[in-house]
């Protein structure tokens, strides 16, 4: 198992900078179950980001207009994400949304530190059930954990499955959105995002875009 550590200043940098990574060194392999089964990915055995100033604008990457190339994601497309992380709303054929599973413990979190102080490691907001295994889709996004340290709102974040390419900024800077909320909420400053993966790939649809985002020839 490779481990990798990336230190970035936002998410546009932390994207920029997992594309290039995964580029020298994700392992390449075909998928047997899950999205796009019978495609390859290429993926990190594990990586960790710390993003120092998530809350920077733009919180998605900007794509220079002479590469030709189409942007990961919208802010459109984050507000109407945003939804689904942050209130119970499901569409009739949904199995589960985030959402659903993370308003069951946002308003105990920030109620928590408002009552009882920082002083605790009991802050977190679980997305994933024992269940789960069972489904066809289980959630890629896991778990939301915080902490206050320095006057700061800081989230950890874990996803077993993660798409680089649209997912990784789209989910990050919805993400961000709902901490800042929760940061203002609780009277504290926003913090940083930690987030840890021991799945964030590129599918093979995606490869000669992200090495032309690179400035590499595909």
């Amino acid at each position: 198992m490779l481990t990798e550590f990336i230190q970035a200043r936002d998410i546009p940098d932390a994207w920029f900078q997992c594309i290039s990574r995964i580029l020298e060194s994700g392992r390449i392999y075909q998928i047997n179950r899950g999205s796009y089964a019978g495609q390859k990915r290429r993926e990190f055995d594990f990586i960790t980001v710390q993003i120092k100033y998530p809350g920077n604008r733009p919180l998605i990457p900007d794509i220079p207009p002479h590469l030709g190339i189409p942007a990961p994601t919208t802010m459109e497309y984050v507000n109407e994400y945003l939804p689904y992380l942050m209130t119970g709303t499901k569409q009739e054929k949904e199995q589960y949304t985030y959402g659903e599973r993370i308003v069951i413990s946002m308003d105990k979190v920030i109620k928590m530190y408002k009552e009882n102080g920082y002083g605790t490691n009991q802050a977190i907001m679980e997305v994933g059930r024992p269940e789960d295994i069972d489904l066809e889709d289980p959630p890629c996004l896991r778990l939301i954990d915080t902490r206050i340290k320095d006057g700061a709102l800081h989230f950890i974040v874990y996803f077993r499955s993660w798409d680089l390419w649209g997912g990784f900024p789209a989910n990050l800077a919805g993400i961000q959105l709902m901490k800042e909320y929760m940061a203002q909420e609780i009277g504290v400053k926003d913090g940083q995002i930690i987030a840890s993966s021991k799945g964030l790939h590129l599918y093979d649809y995606t490869w000669d875009v992200a090495k032309l985002r690179r400035g590499i020839t595909p």
